[in-house]
């Protein structure tokens, strides 16, 4: 296919969300049609790009010698579009059901389709300069989503996300400058980019800069100490933090730490410094710190958005290894925990579309009133607790191989982080399934009125998801063969 294609695809949502302000549909059904005929059409546009992979560099915008916005598709630009790909049109489709309660709608699927756009840019961008500029793009599209309500909450949440953002950009930043000078060049290449001559001279300043650029990124990836703005975020529309949680922001932010750490500064340069074990021992801290704040939490939305904290800092954790078993544990967790993540978000949000509850005391034999709803919910729970033949458990054994693998001691101690999170997962998950199925036999299911399961529109993208949790699970070879030539430079 021509490289253009590329440029079509990420343009294609961002113009066609922008003409959901300009266009007088006579209706919001007729909306809603054109939206998903967008979503739909741009999904079709990544999967063909993936098949039919362009070959060489696109240059879009010259701004001097080695600066410039370019599009490559390269394997991790295949893995990232085509996961955005397959999540973006069911997540909008069940956004027309639950945003059928809220004000600015309009304004809601304008930024919900930009996002999208965005998104590929970062999966297509390539070079860091590129990746970055949609990377601080994508901070403020976001931003609206967040503070769709406009209440007092959704403005805190949406300012302590700028906060955290704009300081982690200045952040990157700074490393992208020390690749400059450097690093050959700023495109993506595997085994990385600086000119390890010069390098060497400086090895320590470059460690401290690549620290610096890791916990840039690491601010929307959520590791600890960054991650505090995600619970708050909780606040935004369950459409908007599904995708927060599982594509879009923080997918965005592994997905750049890898770029940072396989593509820019190298792992034969990073491999066995004080830098490696830093960064991986904050991961490993932040996969117990996540799972511990998780069962202590109450709120439905915020306990999942704690659960994510801890597992994107599984991703951190695998990629840290440094090896192409680690990158390959990495990509697996991080298509994985996107399908079950984006599950159980949504199931949290039509649970709450329904009932109107939105703490986890109050949801006391409701499985009975939603079977669909929290049979979609049990699947991603016992996904995410890594249980056999389910995507958890095959994407968890990658990284524990990896670890094995790797012969390090703080390897080791990550595999018993991992286990710790494994318990921990089990309580805070189920703990919600067992409220729901087993209420007690002296509950009384008339209380709970005539509550239901949502229409097909909410509930199609719900089976679908937990359907892929389980084909994940039973049928993830073909993948992990992919995976594997990704890491090891084969796309």
């Amino acid at each position: 296919m021509s490289q253009y294609w590329m440029t079509v695809a990420i343009l294609l949502p961002i113009i066609g969300g922008i003409l959901v302000k300009v266009i007088p549909f006579p209706n919001q059904k007729i909306m809603k049609i054109y939206l998903e005929c967008v979503m739909v059409v741009t999904s079709l546009l990544v999967f063909l790009l993936a098949w039919n992979r362009p070959e060489g560099t696109l240059e879009v915008v010259h701004f001097m010698q080695g600066l410039s916005i370019s599009f490559r598709i390269d394997g991790m630009s295949m893995v990232f579009s085509v996961l955005i790909a397959v999540l973006w049109p069911l997540a909008m489709l069940y956004s027309f059901e639950y945003m059928e309660r809220e004000q600015h709608q309009r304004v809601f699927f304008l930024f919900y389709s930009v996002t999208y756009g965005v998104t590929l840019g970062i999966a297509y961008a390539s070079d860091m300069l590129s990746m970055y500029f949609f990377y601080e793009l994508l901070t403020l599209v976001t931003v609206p989503l967040i503070m769709h309500s406009l209440s007092r909450q959704a403005i805190h949440a949406t300012r302590k996300y700028l906060y955290y953002s704009l300081g982690g950009a200045a952040f990157a930043l700074i490393g992208i400058v020390f690749l400059m000078v450097y690093g050959s060049q700023l495109d993506f290449v595997l085994g990385g980019v600086l000119d390890l001559a010069k390098a060497e001279e400086k090895k320590q300043v470059l460690l401290v800069v690549y620290l610096i650029a890791c916990l840039g990124f690491g601010v929307k990836a959520a590791m600890f100490p960054m991650g505090s703005w995600l619970p708050d975020a909780g606040v935004a529309p369950t459409p908007v933090t599904a995708l927060l949680h599982a594509v879009a922001v923080v997918k965005a932010g592994v997905f750049a730490i890898i770029r940072l750490t396989y593509y820019s500064f190298g792992t034969d340069f990073l491999r066995g410094t004080w830098v490696q074990a830093v960064v991986m021992a904050l991961a490993m801290f932040s996969v117990v710190y996540g799972c511990t704040r998780a069962v202590m939490e109450r709120h439905i939305k915020r306990r999942l958005a704690y659960s994510t904290i801890s597992n994107l800092s599984y991703i951190i954790f695998s990629a840290m290894i440094m090896t192409p078993l680690g990158l390959v544990g990495a990509l697996t967790h991080m298509v994985c925990h996107a399908v079950m993540k984006i599950c159980s978000f949504l199931c949290a949000g039509a649970i709450m579309h329904q009932t109107g509850k939105t703490f986890i005391d109050d949801l006391n034999g409701y499985a009975k009133k939603m079977p669909v709803v929290f049979g979609c919910f049990l699947v991603s729970a016992l996904g995410l607790m890594g249980v056999p033949g389910l995507a958890g458990f095959i994407s968890k054994w990658n990284i524990a191989q990896a670890a094995v693998d790797s012969g390090r001691v703080q390897a080791y101690l990550g595999i018993g982080c991992l286990l710790i999170s494994a318990f921990l997962t089990s309580i805070y998950m189920m703990s919600i399934v067992f409220r729901a199925y087993f209420p007690g036999k002296e509950f009384h299911y008339e209380e709970l009125g005539e509550i239901r399961d949502p229409s097909w529109r909410m509930c199609v993208p719900l089976v679908l998801f937990a359907a892929g949790v389980a084909g994940l699970g039973l049928g993830s070879a073909p993948l992990v063969r992919f995976f594997t030539d990704v890491a090891n430079g084969l796309y």
